[in-house]
């Protein structure tokens, strides 16, 4: 369950694309969102657009004053594509 100040940072992850985003449920709704079409990736669906994601997603957060977000990996295992955006994510400064 996310809050405005420690958001949800749910994963969705397609055959052809990878998605995070940034949610207070306390709200209903999404602060930022961040996926391998917007970011225009050529081959949406590798670890490397993954961790571009991961990225990105923690360069967007700071700009809402948010640092700690709880992870929801959507019911997907944590591996692969899922682990590699939360590990980028991390690495660029988000807490959870």
């Amino acid at each position: 369950h996310g809050t405005a100040t420690c958001p949800r940072l749910c994963v969705f992850r397609a055959n052809k694309h990878i998605e995070a985003q940034l949610i207070n449920d306390e709200l209903g709704t999404t602060l930022a969102t961040v996926s391998s079409v917007s970011l225009k990736l050529e081959n949406g669906s590798n670890v490397e657009a993954a961790v571009a994601v991961g990225t990105k997603i923690a360069e967007v957060a700071p700009g809402l004053k948010i640092e700690t977000v709880v992870f929801d990996r959507g019911g997907y295992i944590y591996h692969g594509r899922v682990q590699a955006l939360a590990d980028a994510a991390r690495e660029a400064g988000l807490k959870f």
